[in-house]
């Protein structure tokens, strides 16, 4: 499966909620649903990694179930794209 890499233009005009993580959990829910993107549980888990480092607790149950669906290598290949984002962002 092909994924698009994005970064910060994922996250522009989300404003205030970037601090909260509740943008990066919605962006992790569009990408788990392939809702205006492409379906990408890999991207999405990643998001929903960031989402929960940035206080969203929501994020931490779909994160769980979402992982159920994700074989091992796919999980962590989303914990090392979070932890690459997080340490530029």
């Amino acid at each position: 499966m092909a994924r698009i890499e994005m970064g910060a233009a994922d996250i522009a005009g989300y404003g205030p909620d970037i601090d909260n993580g509740r943008a990066f959990y919605e962006l992790g829910l569009m990408y788990a649903a392939g809702r205006q993107v492409e379906l990408d549980l890999v991207t999405a888990h990643k998001w929903l990694n960031v989402a929960v480092f940035k206080g969203c607790r929501e994020a931490a149950e779909r994160r769980t179930e979402l992982a159920g669906e994700m074989a091992a290598d796919e999980v962590a290949a989303a914990q090392r794209e979070a932890r690459m984002f997080l340490q530029l962002h």
